[in-house]
């Protein structure tokens, strides 16, 4: 793990909830469409591992995507996770409503992003990741940009940063016997 700032750091260890976009964070932001219209999506499998990590030791998971898709639902309920929101057009107003109805503190919510749409939430959460291949909009606008691009691993990688930083990366690790 790199090193990371006392500001970073308290603003990690306050995470109680990671939410992630999904085309550009979750995938590479490729849409495949057949000629019938039916869709496909990449998912990177250790991106959906770090998140059924974080489920397993008391983070929760979202999922907020302006677009609708199928594809989504089923990738969602394969990893276990039961938030999903889709077609969600204005997502800084979408995230404020959530938290209110909710009752979470901003500061418990970790949000990832890749667009300009996105930096809307950012401006609301406790902490705002955008991955390495984010436009630059997103990039200059959040508190983390990974070091791997959207869908090839940065979800895995904030993942891990949060079970590490809260002390809850050794539980993990010694489940797979590892040091």
């Amino acid at each position: 793990m790199e090193p990371v700032s006392d500001t970073l750091l308290k603003k990690i260890e306050a995470i109680r909830m990671l939410i992630c976009d999904v085309d550009g964070v979750l995938t590479d932001g490729r849409i495949i469409m057949d000629h019938n219209g039916n869709e496909s999506k990449n998912f990177y499998v250790r991106d959906g591992h770090g998140l059924k990590m974080l489920l397993r030791y008391g983070i929760g998971v979202a999922i907020l995507t302006g677009r609708e898709s199928p594809v989504v639902e089923h990738r969602a309920r394969d990893l276990g996770i039961h938030e999903v929101y889709q077609g969600i057009k204005n997502k800084g107003d979408f995230i404020k409503e959530y938290m209110q109805k909710a009752e979470i503190a901003p500061e418990w919510i970790a949000y990832m992003g890749d667009d300009i749409v996105d930096i809307p939430v950012f401006k609301r959460v406790g902490f705002s990741i955008a991955v390495a291949d984010a436009s630059d909009f997103a990039k200059g606008a959040a508190d983390y940009v990974t070091r791997a691009n959207g869908g090839k691993g940065a979800v895995r990688e904030i993942c891990e940063l949060i079970l590490q930083i809260q002390d809850k990366w050794h539980l993990a690790a010694a489940r797979y016997h590892i040091d």
